[in-house]
């Protein structure tokens, strides 16, 4: 599950002066104490649960198709074509879930180009983990434990709320996520002063308006799961039965930010390899770069990926709502702009 997907902050990058002068750390001694109180806590949750610390390659030769993430790449000696950076570490995890491993989490570094601002860093770090014999539902429910436990004893979270992705444009942005067309959704974002870029397709603009207009509303008395997301927005989810079609695909909201996304996981090779060729022939449309398909995961997914569901949670976010911080890189040690 690739984490947040909405339309993103930018800022103009320091001066060379500027950079070179701002040496020191961007998180203070308490907030580092807290990072490791919280990642001591994570093993905790999940060694109690029997569920399995992994490691996976931070390069592949495969990217990530998904329109709305931009990957970085490396040259290494001795290979004809670049590397990717890990977007996730979701596609080596399902290929040592269809090995057998069980049950498995891992802390990993990710990156993503283009994504810097207030609450988005280039490189971060994410908390992926999946549960075999679970559905969307039953990982929310893990996903608010998780949360609780590691917020607690400061704070304590109310039960959370679930709202369909359509109950939850109707209500924060007046809109119908299944019917209303591209028009109607400009007019909606505009109503809300926000501009749409005519080249934006209608889930670009469904985008726009769940990261900005939606999103920002959620989470704020209680935590917020937003589930059901359009067949369209379905990624590496599996569908649920029913008109309109959506996704078995939640995410999950605190203090107005996007902490986690989450799938009950697909595990058709041959659905996935038809959803690959679709992202790939948006960013065509888009004049995207095109990365290379990860033939690994499908040939994963074709030997079997037993029944189970994951979530990718964003850990710098979690660190920076626990010390209740104004941006991300009050919770990091380091950010982009002085790494």
């Amino acid at each position: 599950m690739s984490h947040d997907r909405a339309v993103t902050e930018t800022a103009p990058p320091p001066s060379d002066a500027a950079a070179a002068a701002d040496w020191r750390p961007t998180a203070g001694g308490h907030a580092l104490q807290r990072r490791a109180r919280l990642l001591a806590g994570v093993r905790s949750f999940f060694a109690e649960r029997g569920v399995l610390e992994v490691e996976t390659p931070i390069l592949s030769a495969a990217g990530i198709s998904d329109p709305q993430i931009e990957s970085l790449t490396t040259r290494i000696a001795g290979f004809a074509t670049p590397h990717y950076l890990s977007t996730s570490p979701e596609y080596a995890m399902k290929r040592l879930l269809s090995a057998g491993s069980g049950d498995i989490y891992q802390v990993a570094k990710v990156f993503r180009d283009g994504e810097r601002g207030r609450w988005h860093n280039p490189e971060f770090t994410m908390l992926e983990w999946y549960r075999l014999q679970f559905d969307d539902h039953a990982l929310m429910n893990e996903v608010e434990e998780l949360v609780g436990f590691l917020l607690a004893p400061e704070r304590r979270l109310e039960p959370a709320a679930r709202l369909s992705y359509a109950n939850a444009l109707r209500r924060y942005a007046d809109v119908d996520a299944h019917g209303d067309d591209a028009a109607a959704l400009a007019a909606a974002a505009a109503a809300k002063g926000i501009v749409c870029d005519a080249a934006l397709d209608r889930d670009a603009r469904l985008d726009l308006l769940m990261g900005m207009v939606v999103g920002p509303q959620l989470g704020w008395e209680r935590p917020c799961f937003i589930c059901d997301y359009p067949a369209s927005q379905a990624a590496l989810a599996r569908l649920k039965p029913g008109e309109p079609k959506v996704a078995a695909r939640f995410e999950f909201y605190l203090d107005g930010i996007e902490l986690a996304n989450g799938f009950h996981e697909l595990s058709n090779a041959l659905e996935q390899s038809a959803r690959f060729t679709a992202d790939l022939a948006l960013r065509r449309a888009r004049s995207q770069v095109q990365p290379r398909t990860d033939q690994h995961l499908l040939s994963a997914l074709a030997a079997g990926l037993p029944d189970c569901a994951g979530v990718a949670l964003g850990f710098d976010r979690l660190a920076a709502i626990s010390l209740g911080a104004r941006s991300l890189r009050e919770a990091m040690a380091f950010s982009i702009d002085n790494a």
